[in-house]
């Protein structure tokens, strides 16, 4: 029961911030839990799918080449990952007529990006202990949350402008470079200090997320 509080905890933690965030117009729970669920198992399935094929097309021959990680970092794991949430967004969420201000990109991007990360996070701590979910409450949750958030912010303005396939697709890019960033450094850890490569990639891409949830608050259709 206690590693089911330390995997699922951080996930609330961001969900509730995310929700307290959306000032103007609460989006309903229903709609909510729906996304989460898809972000738990379609875009977890669709992970797999496609990380399978992506290990086909870009094996790894050695295990401390440079090169190699780059690849695995930014297309194997961060564009699979983002493009299996980018889609449920973009085809589910986009498309209700709940999400009817720009904000709302955000809160669905990330409850999708819950949803995943509620997954990972379940089974990485009942695989590898309590220590391991502690580490990722503090990295890859807030990781997921702010790659959600920035991919969000870009698919909210898509939305309600006549450039919606550009800011769509520059939604999945920004989250993709940001995620691949964060975790090129983490594969390179056979390099020394270069983890901090990662820290700092994380905590640009949170001052941005921050940014992102301010722009959208301050354009607000429902703002008095």
């Amino acid at each position: 029961m206690s590693l089911l509080f330390i995997a699922v905890f951080p996930i609330l933690v961001v969900i509730i911030f995310i929700y307290v965030k959306d000032k103007f117009e609460k989006e309903p729970i229903g709609f909510l839990l729906k996304n989460f669920l898809l972000g738990a198992f379609v875009s977890v399935l669709i992970t797999l799918v496609l990380g399978v094929l992506g290990d086909f097309l870009f094996p790894i021959t050695e295990q401390q080449s440079v090169i190699q990680q780059f690849v695995k970092a930014f297309f194997v794991v961060a564009l699979v990952e983002e493009f299996s949430k980018y889609i449920i967004v973009k085809y589910y969420a986009q498309k209700n007529n709940e999400f009817n201000e720009p904000f709302d990109g955000i809160v669905y991007a990330v409850m999708i990006s819950m949803g995943f990360a509620a997954s990972e996070n379940l089974l990485y701590v009942f695989h590898f202990g309590a220590g391991t979910g502690i580490m990722r409450a503090f990295t890859a949750v807030p990781a997921h949350a702010t790659f959600g958030i920035l991919m969000g912010y870009f698919m909210g303005k898509a939305k309600f402008s006549n450039n919606r396939i550009k800011l769509n697709l520059l939604g999945l890019l920004i989250a993709t470079i940001f995620h691949g960033a964060y975790d090129f450094f983490l594969f390179i850890n056979f390099i020394p200090g270069m983890i901090i490569g990662a820290i700092l990639s994380l905590i640009i891409g949170i001052i941005l997320a921050k940014k992102a949830i301010r722009k959208h608050q301050e354009i607000s259709n429902f703002r008095v």
